[in-house]
């Protein structure tokens, strides 16, 4: 095998030479084949989607069921006074922390370019995580979340989430799609585990010893995943490319995953608002509702993987960000218990394809060498929008007594105009994915149908 052997053909810049994996640590995750060059065990591979399913689980899962801390908090049983009815506010502590997930991304990329043990560096992710957990339980302030709930549990969770996305599609070569869309089923599988988890807890508990049980909790599963991270050997630093940022479909893939963000973390926060205040079901329910979300979110994104890796990738993303557009659109707006329901399984269906499907793309489009670069910029983005998508919709809700009837007119109002304002967001979100595939397409030549 000649020195200048690469993993595969997409293999996202990790150039692999004989004389530096046969002494790196991870020459036991590799084998050789005359035919293929080095290639990862399928031992390696499999324990790789384990930890990519438990991270995901626990980072974005997590973020995905704040829509519960956030009914609690804003209550009027609320433990902590200022928070009671504020939405917009209660929301940011949340979509702070989400944020704070991707946008760690180009911080966290630069620090594994510097050659950091991934393990430390995971194990410090998941104790800061924790930490942000458990001190929150402290709380009897507004501002007491911000720094805790929010802050210290999204910096944790970006030093285990961008590892994952980053490192994983290169151990896989034709079937990468299907293999990240289970790496990151975890979120919605996550989501499916905890939105109901912390109702009860909190129910049975209150959301003090609901923190706590939550930060040990993530603390144990997140050990195991801190041995099993590696970087392949010559993984490539994040370096500035002002050609990279000279692209018009650059350009349009950052807008994308701006409004995708902000528009996909709206339903998830105020679903269980929407359930409980309009349409008078239990707060039992409206949990329940958020898991089965979640539950069919988790399988979208296994089988979008595996459908985009036969009519293309960027097709397969184009059709979902549109799809969940259309979906709030035509099922959320005005909706009655039955036309709910139903929204509350479609969107799950529609919203997994774009987060499943976007490290793969990036590769496809930007190519190995820009590959860690535009991945970094692109959740940076990615978690600003994030940041301010629910906000925006809990100032549109407004501040008043939402738990009560006699505000249930102005309620369902008011909650048209975030539908729209959500529908909107998703809709230029998929216009501006498609944009992206036609530039893409503009620069390689050609046109095929199945890219």
């Amino acid at each position: 095998m000649s020195s200048s052997s690469t993993l595969d053909e997409g293999s996202y810049g990790y150039k692999v030479k004989p004389d530096d994996w046969k002494d790196s640590e991870c020459a036991s995750i590799w084998t050789e084949s005359t035919v293929d060059g080095l290639r990862p065990t399928r031992l390696y591979q499999c324990a790789l989607l384990f930890a990519g399913f438990m991270a995901t689980f626990q980072t974005i899962g997590m973020n995905q069921s704040f829509g519960v801390f956030e009914d609690y908090y804003t209550s009027l049983d609320s433990p902590i006074v200022d928070a009671r009815e504020q939405y917009a506010m209660v929301s940011l502590v949340g979509t702070i922390g989400s944020g704070l997930t991707w946008s760690g991304s180009i911080f966290v990329c630069m620090i594994i370019s510097s050659g950091c043990d991934l393990r430390l560096m995971c194990l410090s992710g998941a104790t800061v995580m924790s930490l942000g957990l458990l001190l929150s339980s402290f709380a009897t302030e507004l501002w007491h979340l911000f720094i805790t709930q929010a802050f210290l549990f999204g910096v944790g969770s970006s030093m285990l989430y961008y590892p994952v996305t980053s490192l994983t599609p290169p151990f896989f070569d034709k079937h990468r799609g299907f293999a990240m869309g289970i790496a990151l089923s975890g979120s919605g599988a996550g989501g499916l585990f905890f939105a109901p988890v912390i109702q009860a807890l909190i129910a049975r508990w209150g959301v003090s010893a609901t923190l706590r049980i939550l930060g040990v909790w993530n603390f144990v599963v997140l050990i195991p995943i801190a041995f099993i991270i590696r970087r392949p050997p010559g993984y490539s630093p994040v370096r500035p490319s002002l050609a990279l940022a000279k692209r018009g479909a650059f350009i349009l893939q950052l807008f994308t995953a701006f409004l995708q963000a902000a528009g996909n973390i709206i339903p998830l926060y105020y679903l269980p608002l929407y359930s409980i205040a309009v349409l008078g079901y239990s707060v039992q329910t409206a949990s329940m509702f958020l898991a089965v979300n979640n539950a069919a979110n988790t399988v979208a994104r296994v089988t979008t993987g595996l459908l985009a890796d036969y009519v293309g990738r960027q097709n397969t993303m184009i059709a979902c960000v549109l799809f969940s557009g259309i979906t709030v659109l035509a099922l959320w707006f005005d909706a009655e218990r039955g036309r709910f329901l139903a929204f509350v399984i479609v969107y799950g269906i529609g919203s997994g394809g774009y987060s499943a499907l976007l490290p793969t793309t990036i590769a496809e489009v930007y190519g190995a060498e820009q590959y860690s670069t535009a991945t970094a910029a692109i959740y940076f983005v990615r978690g600003f929008g994030a940041v301010l998508g629910a906000p925006v919709a809990g100032a549109i809700l407004g501040t008043q007594n939402n738990h009560e009837a006699r505000s249930l007119v102005d309620l369902r109002t008011r909650f048209k105009y975030v539908t729209v304002f959500d529908g909107m967001i998703l809709v230029a979100a998929g216009i501006c994915v498609t944009l992206v595939r036609w530039f893409d397409a503009k620069n390689k030549g050609p046109w095929k149908w199945g890219a």
